[in-house]
């Protein structure tokens, strides 16, 4: 897997998960933002992380989607 999407309510947490998923991200976003990728601190809305998944899997990256995060209790 290259790169993780992750819904957090009306918007997608990407979390590059491997090199080959964080290089592709820098040719997608300014470097000012490199480090927030980097700490999958960048969420985007729907609609556009829609286009970015799209545009990774034309270029051959493997994309991993989960639908939400949550924390259980503990046992």
């Amino acid at each position: 897997m290259d790169i993780c999407l992750i819904g957090t309510g009306d918007n997608i947490q990407i979390r590059p998960a491997s090199i080959h998923g964080m290089l592709w991200l820098q040719t997608h976003f300014e470097e000012a933002h490199w480090e927030a990728i980097a700490n999958s601190m960048v969420k985007l809305p729907q609609t556009d992380a829609e286009v970015l998944s799209q545009d990774a899997k034309n270029a051959g990256l493997t994309l991993s989607h989960l639908s939400a995060l949550s924390v259980t209790g503990r046992f």
